[in-house]
C-alpha cells in the first residue's frame, strides 16, 4: 500500500515518475499553478511590505480536493516539480494549501527525468528554497505592478485591451529602433571586381583586393574604372601563397536562448512551439518496452555545464561511433555565456546519448523527432574534437592591382562530421578549393566582371534574432521570452512579415508614451540591472522587499505625473476603398499578430473581416479564368489560391510562376530555402535553380 504521495505539474510527467517509483508512492498532478494574484485587482499591499493577495485559481478546486484528500492518506508528502523559480514557488504554494511544515524536506529535484535520477532525488528531499520562491515573488509582483497601474492608464488615455510590461516593452522598443534605422539608412554605392580564372583545367575565382598595395574601397564606377586601367588586361601573376591550418571548435550545448535561436533558424519553429516540444520530451515519451522516459534534460536553463557522467558516456559513444581521434584530449568544459547566467542544473542535453535520433524515430512525432535529433546531435558535437580546416590565401597582380583568391578544405571533420550551427542568414559554410598555385605562375581570366552594389539596412528581427538580442542586453530570463513574443503579438504591437517582426502604429504610439513618461521601464541597463537583483535575491544576496522598494518608490512619482499629464489619443483607422458586402459601411484597415487585414467600419455591430489579398500577376492554371492571389491562414502562413473560390479551390504553399514546365507543361512554382529559390514541377521531377541579382 502507498505510503507516500509525490505531486508534479503535469499529468504526462507524473506517468513517467509514477513508473520509476513503484506501488509505494502514489505520483499527481497539481496541473501548474494553484494559487496566483487575483485578475480583478493589484493584489498587493504596497503599504504592507508589498504582501501579495493570493487567492486559488478558478478551476482549481477539484484538483485541489484530490491532492488534499490523498495527502491525508499517507505518512509523506513530497513537492516535484519543476527545478527552477516557478517550480519552487509552485513547491510552496501546494505545502501552503496541504499545510504543511516548510522546514520539512518535502521538496524533490531532478534535472531529467530518468529512473536513476528520480531515485536518486528521493533519496536526498530538502527544505523548500525561500530564496528561489522570494526570487520568484519579487518577479510576479514587480511585473504586476507595472503592468496593473500603466495598463488602466494606457486604457483610460488610448484604448481598452493594452499592455504594459518591463520585458514585452523593452522587446517592442527594440523592434521599433530598429525600424526606424531601417528608414532613416542612406545606402551608399561601391563596386566589386571578380576575375574568373582558371589554371590546369580548375576553374577558381578571385577578387579584387587592393590597387598599388593600398586597399582601397571601391565607392563609385570611377574608382573601378581606374582598378580596371590599372591591370594587365587578362593576365594575371601569382604574386604570394600561404597555406595554413586552421582549428575549429564545436557550439556549447544548449542553453534555452540558443536552442529557441537554432530551432528558428533550423527548423522554422515559433519560440513558443519550440518550448512546448521541449516540454514533451522532458516529461516523458513512450518507448516501448523500456516504458515512459524523459529524453531530455530540463529545458529553462541558461547554463552550458554538463556532468562529469554525461561528458564519459558521450565520449564512450564517439569512441565507438567515429573513433578515438573524434574525442578531445579532454573533456570540454564550456564557461557561462553572460556572468549573470545561473548554474542551478546543467545545459540541454539527451538523457542518454545512446539513444540516437534514428533509434528515436519510430516512437516521436515528426516535431519531437527534428527537436530530438537538433539538440541530440549539438550535444555530442560539443564533446568532439576540433576540426582541422587546410587554408589557402593566394595574391595575384594584374598590372598595379592586386586579386586575391581564397580556399579551405576539411584535413579532418572533428564535431562537423555530426553538427555545425546556423547563423542568422541562412547561408551554410561553402568550401571552396583552389588548384596547386605556386609564386611566379602565370594566370589567364575567362572574364572580369565588375558589379555595382548598395550597402543595405539592418535586418528586421525574426525571432531567433530577438531572443539574441534579449539574452545579450540581459533582459529577461530563459522562460520569460516565448510568452514575451507571444503577448507583444496579441497585443496588436508588433506584426509579423516574411517572418520579420514590424511595429504597428499601435505599437509605436504605446512606445512612445511609455519613452515619456515611464523611461526607466525601457532603458535596457536599468531593465538588465533589475534582472541582477532578482537573481541575487535568488542566491540569498538581496531582500526581495527592499528591491522591490526601491523600484516603486520612483515608480509611484512616475505614475502621478502621467495621471496628470498623459493627454488623450484618439486613434483613428485608415478607410479602404472596399465596401464590406454585409452592411454596406466602407472597411477599415486594422493591424493583427500576422499584418494587416480589412475591418467593418460598422464593429461591433458587425464583425465583418475580410483578408488584404494580394495579385502576384498569374492566371490560374487549374480554372484559367481566375487570378493568383497572395493568402494567409489562420496561423499566418502565405499560401497562393485562385480569387474566384470557391467556384475554383487552386491553392498551393509554393508561388506559382506562370512558366510552364519544359516537360510536362505543368505551371512551375517557387520552392524557397535556406539554400536558395529553385523552379519545381508539382507534377514530374523537373527543377531548376534560381539566381538573384545579388548572386547573379
Amino acid at each position: 500500500m502507498a505510503d507516500s504521495l509525490v505531486i508534479v505539474e503535469s499529468p504526462a510527467k507524473a506517468k513517467t515518475i509514477g513508473k520509476y517509483l513503484g506501488s509505494k508512492y502514489i505520483v499527481k498532478a497539481s496541473m501548474g499553478h494553484i494559487r496566483d494574484l487575483p485578475k480583478s485587482q493589484t493584489g498587493v499591499d504596497v503599504e504592507n511590505n508589498f504582501q501579495p493577495k493570493y487567492i486559488t485559481i478558478r478551476g482549481k478546486g477539484s484538483v485541489l480536493k484530490e491532492l488534499k484528500d490523498a495527502s491525508k492518506k499517507v505518512k509523506n508528502v513530497f513537492l516535484a516539480a519543476d527545478p527552477d523559480r516557478e517550480g519552487e514557488a509552485i513547491a510552496w504554494h501546494l505545502a501552503h494549501y496541504l499545510e504543511l511544515n516548510e522546514s520539512d524536506t518535502c521538496r524533490v529535484v531532478f534535472n531529467e527525468i530518468t529512473k536513476q535520477a528520480v531515485k536518486d532525488a528521493f533519496k536526498t528531499p530538502r527544505k523548500i528554497n525561500m530564496d528561489l520562491v522570494n526570487a520568484q515573488q519579487a518577479r510576479r509582483i514587480l511585473d504586476r505592478l507595472v503592468g496593473y497601474k500603466i495598463s488602466p492608464l494606457l486604457w483610460k488615455k488610448v484604448k481598452k485591451g493594452l499592455s504594459a510590461g518591463r520585458v514585452q516593452s523593452v522587446a517592442v522598443k527594440l523592434i521599433i529602433d530598429r525600424e526606424n534605422e531601417i528608414d532613416s539608412f542612406i545606402p551608399e554605392e561601391y563596386w566589386s571586381i571578380t576575375a574568373k580564372l582558371m589554371h590546369e583545367g580548375t576553374p577558381f575565382e578571385a577578387k579584387y583586393y587592393s590597387l598599388d598595395g593600398e586597399k582601397r574601397e571601391l565607392g563609385s564606377e570611377q574608382a573601378m574604372q581606374q582598378v580596371l586601367d590599372a591591370m594587365e588586361g587578362g593576365s594575371f601573376l601569382v604574386a604570394d601563397v600561404k597555406e595554413k591550418e586552421r582549428q575549429r571548435h564545436p557550439a556549447a550545448p544548449f542553453i534555452t536562448s540558443t536552442l529557441q535561436q537554432e530551432a528558428a533558424r533550423k527548423l522554422g519553429y515559433r519560440a513558443s512551439k519550440t518550448m512546448s516540444i521541449a516540454q514533451q520530451l522532458y516529461e516523458g515519451v513512450e518507448l516501448g518496452k523500456e516504458g515512459t522516459v524523459g529524453l531530455i534534460t530540463y529545458m529553462r536553463t541558461d547554463s552550458t555545464r554538463i556532468s562529469p557522467v554525461a561528458q564519459e558516456e558521450a565520449k564512450e559513444y564517439i569512441t565507438e561511433r567515429y573513433g578515438a581521434s573524434f574525442v578531445p584530449e579532454q573533456p570540454r568544459n564550456y564557461t557561462k555565456k553572460n556572468s549573470n547566467a545561473q548554474d542551478a542544473h546543467e545545459g540541454i542535453r539527451p538523457t542518454a546519448v545512446s539513444r540516437d535520433p534514428e533509434s528515436m524515430k519510430p516512437y516521436l512525432t515528426r516535431d519531437q523527432l527534428r527537436l530530438y535529433k537538433l539538440v541530440w546531435e549539438r550535444f555530442v558535437s560539443s564533446q568532439m574534437a576540433s576540426a582541422v580546416l587546410d587554408t589557402m590565401t593566394v595574391d595575384l597582380n594584374s598590372g598595379k592591382a592586386t586579386f586575391r583568391a581564397t580556399g579551405s578544405k576539411i584535413k579532418f571533420a572533428g564535431f562537423m562530421k555530426v553538427y555545425v550551427e546556423g547563423n542568422d542568414d541562412g547561408t551554410e559554410e561553402e568550401f571552396k578549393f583552389l588548384p596547386a598555385l605556386a609564386v611566379g605562375d602565370r594566370i589567364s581570366s575567362d572574364a572580369i566582371e565588375p558589379k555595382q552594389h548598395f550597402t543595405q539596412p539592418p535586418p528586421r528581427y525574426s525571432e531567433a534574432r530577438l531572443v539574441r538580442a534579449l539574452e545579450e542586453l540581459g533582459i529577461g530570463r530563459p522562460s520569460t521570452y516565448a510568452p514575451t513574443l507571444e503577448t507583444i503579438q496579441k497585443r496588436g504591437y508588433v506584426a509579423i512579415e516574411e517572418k520579420r517582426f514590424i511595429p504597428t502604429e499601435l505599437g509605436e504610439l504605446v512606445i512612445q508614451l511609455m519613452v515619456e513618461f515611464f523611461p526607466e521601464i525601457l532603458d535596457v541597463e536599468f531593465t538588465a540591472h533589475m534582472e541582477e537583483d532578482l537573481d541575487h535575491v535568488e542566491e540569498g544576496k538581496e531582500d526581495w522587499v527592499k528591491v522591490l522598494a526601491s523600484f516603486y518608490d520612483s515608480f509611484e512619482k512616475r505614475l502621478e505625473v502621467a495621471e496628470e499629464e498623459m493627454k488623450e489619443i484618439e486613434i483613428q483607422d485608415e478607410v479602404s476603398d472596399e465596401i464590406c458586402d454585409k452592411c454596406g459601411r466602407h472597411m477599415v484597415y486594422k493591424m493583427g499578430r500576422f499584418g494587416k487585414f480589412l475591418a467593418c467600419s460598422g464593429f461591433p455591430e458587425c464583425r465583418n473581416t475580410k483578408p488584404i489579398v494580394k495579385d502576384i500577376g498569374v492566371t490560374c492554371p487549374k480554372c484559367h479564368e481566375g487570378k493568383i492571389i497572395e493568402r494567409r491562414s489562420k496561423k499566418g502562413r502565405i499560401f497562393y489560391g485562385c480569387d474566384q473560390y470557391p467556384g475554383c479551390d487552386y491553392v498551393s504553399w509554393d508561388k506559382p510562376t506562370g512558366k510552364p514546365c519544359p516537360k510536362c507543361e505543368t505551371m512551375l512554382v517557387e520552392k524557397r530555402s535556406k539554400n536558395g529559390t529553385r523552379l519545381q514541377c508539382p507534377s514530374c521531377d523537373y527543377s531548376e535553380e534560381v539566381q538573384d541579382e545579388e548572386q547573379a
